[in-house]
């Protein structure tokens, strides 16, 4: 009889034939055993007899049983061959939505075929498993009926791969908790129907240990979303607290001191790190994942529309090195024992179901990671090929690997033959490796060989491998050899692999972004919010109160004619800057408004998924009451409402002052023209007979139809106008709002303001 106890959110695990004892249990089995023998020297020195006896003994095998669970709590055995490597499938941010049941659909109708022919150890599902947003995309609070059927899907998931519910772990997204006030409370639909939510996994940490014959593996789960869920789109930022660093901290580290076997650690969350706002105290995830080295954090999030290359590789990096163009042949690993460990880890963002239908399966491979992403939007696949020796130089982890290699720590024979798993609907006749050499400038193949599928019990799946000679190909070069797979089925289908840079000795290919790429996976947005926020507001100031104070206190007097007579791009500016001054209902508007976006709430909405109370939101975040009933506010969403706050300075206010001062200076270079013209006609005219005909009103009506600089501003005006009303609109729908009661300062300023210039722009007296 065996009892299992979940702790530490840990529970759902298969039935097992066999029991390995490993070092670290053996403490605890003997505590048990001694327990055992002094409860049964006990039992003889007393007289009781029958009944009361089987009861006891009864009662001694439950407790052993109990203490055999906890020795070896959150481990499964993979058993089944081959040995040397595991492999676990991947998806994110399914979105399933009533207004969109093809996402479901496709699910229930490819995913379980692929998990029953790939029979992966695990299936992770990183987040935002429905989508809670309104049919025009504008509303974004839970829907019951997406949950409903994410559970019947996955139910039907389960069913057709023939896998224990106990290998899925879901996660939540931050579109599982639009709009969820608590954890745990009625609108909560993660905590009713999520697997891990099923399986009593209601922790923000979820941990299991793959253990093979050689190796653990151990993949940490983890919820980072905000403990009170907003409804988009102030609800975008992962929220790790200094608790739940330090859980995740521990739960890595708890095979570090117990187990003889090397260990393999694996992360897996919603949020990239780059949508991760430190904790209170400053910790961040990434400080974490480098303190314990991990092999890759999974995540999803960002899905693919900002580009499919979104990796980076996280490494502790030096103050200084002075040496930065050190030559990629020598060596700078140091192999003595007292080394300190190498700290880097990979960031992989898996992409998404939604509309890419993306699936990943990653492989490790004796300490090896790798993986591939499988495109179901073509529908079925027939065979995936996933080569996990040689890696790919692009995504390996490289200091690891150089050590590694350079010092020998990983047995010779993980170098003696490439590898792949091949899985496939039908049987394979052949599996053929071609190593390609780039360096003349073409691709000249130098190996073709066969793979022979590994020996043993494959009840899990299909490893082939080939022998060859792996220090032929030590280059300096990460990009000099590339590795392709070919797979023939016995119905005489192929299936080829994408070429593969690969590098032995563990010189990595650098990546390269684009523009897109950089922007979500480069910036730590949390980190940029309050300087970006700033940064703008002061150039407001300086640009409004910097040319008031040259006309107050030094009284310097900047004019067009003075920048025409001095022309400099400093005369032209102050100029410029001066020119809305001397409209000082305008002027003093916009300070105004830039106090109030400063000192004020901007507007008032509803931010649950349902309720009455509406909350209001400055800059820095929704002022939420607390829930300790003293009727204190804190600010939640920061930096998460800089979708709304930094769009609204940047792309309204902004170009809306700036265009208020050109159409100023339009005036200004108006004015000076006509006066040229008057001087010129008083000097051909008598000005006693002309002095009906040439007032400033009538040469002022004259040149109007002429300013086309003024009537390309007017349209500016109603570019930002429009840019404002949308973005008003969003606001509105998203928040339920009252346009005029909950809206009025935030939404009526910046056309008021522009209105305002424009009308008295109009004559150029």
């Amino acid at each position: 009889m065996r009892l299992l106890i979940n702790r530490n959110n840990l529970s759902g695990r298969k039935e097992r034939d066999d029991f390995s004892v490993h070092d670290a249990e053996k403490a605890a089995l003997q505590s048990c055993a001694l327990n055992l023998t002094n409860s049964k020297m006990n039992l003889r020195t007393q007289n009781h007899r029958g009944r009361s006896t089987r009861l006891l003994l009864l009662l001694l095998l439950i407790l052993y049983g109990i203490c055999v669970a906890e020795s070896n709590e959150g481990v499964e055995h993979v058993r089944g061959g081959p040995d040397s490597v595991v492999w676990v499938v991947q998806l994110s941010d399914l979105h399933f939505s009533v207004h969109h049941p093809n996402r479901a659909l496709d699910f229930a109708k490819l995913v379980g075929p692929a998990l029953s022919v790939i029979n992966p150890s695990l299936v992770l599902i990183t987040g935002d498993l429905t989508d809670g947003k309104s049919k025009d995309l504008l509303t974004m609070k839970q829907n019951e009926d997406e949950w409903v059927e994410y559970r019947t899907v996955l139910d039907t998931v389960i069913k057709r791969s023939r896998l224990h519910k106990s290998l899925f772990f879901d996660l939540r997204g931050n579109h599982d908790s639009f709009g969820v006030p608590v954890v745990g409370g009625s609108f909560d639909f993660f905590s009713k129907y999520s697997i891990n939510g099923q399986l009593g996994r209601n922790g923000s940490i979820n941990s299991v240990t793959l253990e093979t014959q050689d190796r653990k593996h151990l993949f940490v789960g983890f919820d980072s979303t905000m403990l009170t869920g907003l409804r988009g789109p102030t609800n975008l930022f992962g929220h790790p607290t200094d608790q739940l660093l330090k859980d995740l901290d521990l739960e890595l580290s708890k095979w570090d001191s117990q187990s003889e076997k090397p260990v393999t650690k694996i992360s897996f969350g919603h949020f990239p790190l780059s949508f991760s706002a430190p904790s209170s105290s400053g910790r961040t995830l990434e400080d974490v994942f480098l303190k314990h080295s991990i092999s890759a954090y999974l995540c999803g999030h960002l899905h693919t529309k900002f580009g499919m290359n979104l990796k980076r590789h996280h490494q502790w990096q030096k103050l200084c090195q002075f040496n930065i163009h050190q030559s990629a042949f020598e060596s700078t690993v140091n192999c003595s024992l007292g080394a300190p460990p190498i700290q880097e880890f990979w960031e992989w963002e898996m992409g998404d179901w939604r509309k890419s239908r993306a699936f990943r399966i990653l492989a490790i491979d004796r300490g090896h990671v790798s993986y591939v992403d499988v495109d179901f939007k073509s529908g079925t696949k027939r065979a995936i090929i996933l080569p996990t020796f040689p890696l790919d130089s692009r995504f390996m982890l490289t200091s690891s690997c150089r050590h590694n290699y350079e010092c020998q720590s990983v047995s010779p024979s993980s170098y003696e033959t490439i590898r792949a798993l091949v899985f496939s609907v039908s049987p394979i006749v052949s599996v053929v490796a071609r190593v390609y050499d780039s360096r003349s400038g073409n691709l000249d193949l130098v190996v073709e060989t066969h793979m022979i599928k590994h020996a043993g019990d494959n009840s899990r799946g299909d490893l082939y491998v080939a022998p060859w000679n792996y220090r032929a190909f030590e280059d300096a070069s990460p990009d000099r050899f590339w590795l392709q797979i070919e797979a023939n089925d016995i119905a005489g289908r192929s299936t080829l692999t994408e070429l593969m840079p690969f590098s032995i000795n563990g010189h990595n290919l650098k990546l390269s972004w684009s523009w897109k790429e950089f922007l979500v996976m480069g910036c730590q947005w949390a980190s940029l919010y309050y300087p970006l926020f700033w940064s703008a507001l002061y150039f407001l100031f300086i640009f409004l109160l910097l040319p008031k104070a040259l006309l107050v206190f030094p009284k310097k007097i900047y004019t067009y004619k003075n920048f025409i007579a001095n022309k400099g791009l400093v005369n032209g500016v102050l100029w410029f800057l001066q020119e809305l001054c001397r409209i000082p209902k305008l002027w003093f508007g916009w300070l105004g408004y830039l106090f109030y976006l400063t000192l004020f709430p901007w507007f008032m909405g509803q931010v649950f998924t349902e309720g009455k109370n509406m909350v209001y939101m400055t800059y820095m975040g929704w002022a939420i009451e607390t829930s300790n009933g003293k009727g204190e506010v804190e600010y939640v969403g920061s930096p998460d409402i800089m979708v709304v706050v930094l769009p609204h300075l940047l792309f309204v206010v902004l170009p809306a002052i700036l265009v208020t001062g050109a159409l100023t200076a339009e005036r200004a270079i108006c004015r000076e023209h006509m006066l040229a013209i008057l001087v010129k006609k008083k000097d051909d005219l008598r000005i006693d007979s002309r002095k009906s005909v040439w007032n400033g009103s009538m040469v002022s009506n004259v040149h109007l139809s002429k300013r086309w600089i003024r009537k390309l501003l007017f349209v500016v005006c109603l570019a930002i106008c429009w840019k404002h009303f949308m973005n008003c609109r969003t606001l509105l729908k998203a928040y339920e709002m009252n346009p005029v009661l909950h809206l009025l300062g935030y939404g009526i300023s910046i056309p008021l303001l522009l209105a305002y210039a424009i009308s008295k722009t109009r004559s150029a007296e």
